[in-house]
């Protein structure tokens, strides 16, 4: 039989050693794959894209299951020829007035083949980065989804990853999506 102090020290192990058991992310075979963020589970229907639930180019067409400090945050569908989603999935929770994030903007290490799965803010050859849109007058990065969208701090900044965004135009990018966000 085990003693209160042997169970509190199982206890205790068990919480300090889950925690860093590792949660990857990486560019998933099927959209279904994280389906959680699509509407009844079901992937939209996208003229030679996506089929069902099969994308028909599939060295071109990469879903990701956006993942920021190991918890999945959203799906994304990208076009790595094109470094441009085609769209991203998210479940809204409601606008907050919480403060836009000031946070550098991140990319997904897994269309580059590294080491890790975690969003970081490095220049990579598959998707966008900051020199896409450095001294662009007419467009800059718009969320597909937008920060204030999301509920939580971590939510938020993990929507600023290049994977996410489209060349938007300034006029039109420069309106507020969300009546209560403070612009930082």
């Amino acid at each position: 039989m085990m003693t209160t102090s042997s169970r509190m020290w199982c206890f205790l192990l068990f919480t300090v050693i889950l925690p860093i058991v590792p949660t990857l992310t990486e560019v998933v075979s099927s959209v279904s794959d994280c389906n959680e963020f699509l509407l009844d589970a079901k992937p939209p229907e996208i003229p030679d894209i996506l089929n069902g639930n099969n994308i028909l180019d599939q060295n071109r067409y990469k879903p990701i299951c956006q993942t920021y400090r190991n918890s999945k945050k959203f799906l994304t569908l990208y076009d790595i020829e094109n470094r441009i989603p085609v769209f991203s999935a998210y479940k809204y929770t409601g606008e907050t007035t919480q403060k836009r994030p000031e946070t550098p903007w991140m990319i997904e290490p897994q269309l580059e083949d590294r080491d890790t799965n975690n969003m970081r803010d490095e220049k990579y050859l598959n998707q966008a980065c900051d020199y896409d849109y450095k001294d662009n007058k007419d467009y800059n990065r718009g969320h597909l989804f937008p920060a204030c969208h999301a509920k939580d701090p971590n939510d938020k900044i993990s929507t600023f990853t290049f994977t996410n965004i489209v060349p938007q135009a300034i006029t039109f990018n420069s309106g507020r999506i969300c009546s209560d966000w403070i612009s930082a």
